[in-house]
């Protein structure tokens, strides 16, 4: 009987480990697709936001870059619109700190309307989020630009002075480059909320841990878009 039990257990052993070692290959491939999904998300917002700010003269203005509190870009966000609209899009946000610009979270963007319109376009777009009543927002699981939290298309140019009072009292500028052409745009009814999915398969946390600087040093293959800031 005990020589029988102990087959048995040791049967449901190598059961075990046999299906563990099934399952390490398609966790680790699992967790490559993520790795590789962060590293582009933070290669392409970089390319973004580095095009925008090397036009002469037509680009954020360095002043309101250096009174931001996060910036969020969003690249190749999908409008599309068939009496129905609306738009997608998956991006990064990082936030300044004493230390210097977090490691980027992931965060997604989206939003609908209603109308007679039809077609579909991609675009780009940049978010300065200005004050901490902006950054509050930011770190809520869902939050609705316009909505939550005051929002103003951003003034383009080299210098700030041109911003209008609305825009200065702004929790959030926004900016949209579609077909080349690069503007302040009024991104109201449009919901940002967190990937906390991609965030806590690359970082083990969730976007708001990430944006608190919790992560701690950037890892290299997403530092990109956070050094990108910093030369700006």
């Amino acid at each position: 009987m005990k020589c029988l039990l102990r087959s048995r257990a040791l049967g449901m052993l190598s059961l075990i480990l046999i299906l563990s070692f099934l399952g390490e290959p398609a966790f680790a491939q699992k967790k490559g697709k993520k790795a590789n999904e962060a590293t582009r998300r933070s290669n392409d917002a970089a390319t973004v936001f580095n095009e925008i700010m090397r036009a002469a003269d037509n680009t954020i203005p360095k002043e309101l870059i250096d009174k931001s509190q996060a910036i969020a870009v969003f690249p190749g966000v999908l409008k599309a619109a068939f009496i129905f609209g609306g738009r997608e899009g998956r991006g990064v946000i990082s936030r300044r700190t004493d230390a210097g610009w977090t490691a980027p979270a992931f965060f997604n963007l989206g939003g609908g309307s209603f109308g007679a319109q039809i077609g579909a376009d991609k675009t780009d777009y940049v978010l300065l989020i200005m004050n901490e009543r902006g950054l509050a927002g930011l770190l809520s699981d869902k939050f609705e630009i316009g909505g939550d939290v005051g929002v103003a298309a951003g003034p383009v140019g080299r210098e700030a002075s041109a911003a209008t009072d609305a825009q200065l009292k702004a929790e959030i500028l926004t900016y949209s480059r579609s077909k080349g052409l690069f503007a302040g745009v009024a991104l109201k009814g449009t919901a940002i909320t967190p990937d906390n999915n991609l965030n806590e398969a690359f970082y083990g946390m969730k976007a708001r841990d990430v944006l608190n600087g919790v992560a701690g040093r950037t890892p290299a293959n997403v530092s990109i878009f956070p050094e990108t800031l910093s030369r700006y």
